[in-house]
């Protein structure tokens, strides 16, 4: 059985596997130029550079050892977390890192005083949609586009996480149901989280 692991990003290298597992896998399944590879980089460059005030986070997953995936957890606001850069690579996809990744999110925004979460993503990321949704996530705008060198549909999210922390209390109260009915077990690919 495949070791999984979720653990704080922090080792050397995480920082540039971040935006080189983006890179490569988005132009490889989507076409995307390294404008996209770009942004990446603006967004972990923005979070190493950023004070430890505990009101960001980031997580790498781990299969066997392997740096797997992905995401990070940054202020919007006050009040509002933003989910972003959620990645699995492919040869990782089927172990449920994806909804572990977001429920770790999730969990450490709930944690952190956050009273929501928010992020954006493209339609053509139809499984991390699909995790988005089964985690609580709502679609609240859509809107096409041009970006990476394709035309998109940029899809906005969010969660309230004062809903889904009674929703968890229901859940978890009742004999007969878990915290894993919130969410599904399915593959993911990957999502950039934000604009």
């Amino acid at each position: 059985m495949s070791e999984v692991v979720i653990r704080p990003l922090g080792r050397p290298g995480d920082l540039g596997w971040v935006v080189m597992a983006h890179g490569e896998l988005y132009t490889g399944e989507f076409g995307w130029d390294a404008s996209f590879e770009t942004l990446v980089a603006r967004i972990v460059a923005d979070h190493a550079g950023r004070d430890d005030d505990g009101r960001a986070g980031a997580w790498i997953a781990e299969l066997d050892g392997r740096r797997v995936g992905c995401v990070f957890c940054t202020p919007a606001d006050h009040q509002t977390a933003q989910l972003r850069i959620l990645l699995v690579h492919p040869d990782a996809r089927g172990h449920g890192l994806g909804r572990r990744l977001v429920d770790t999110c999730v969990d450490f925004a709930r944690d952190a005083g956050y009273s929501g979460v928010r992020l954006w993503t493209n339609d053509v990321l139809a499984a991390a949609r699909c995790i988005y949704l089964n985690a609580g996530f709502r679609l609240v705008g859509e809107e096409r586009h041009h970006s990476f060198g394709v035309d998109l549909v940029g899809q906005d999210y969010v969660l309230d996480l004062r809903t889904r922390a009674a929703q968890r209390t229901v859940q978890t109260d009742s004999p007969t149901s878990t915290a894993t009915s919130i969410a599904v077990d399915s593959p993911t690919i990957p999502s950039i989280g934000s604009r």
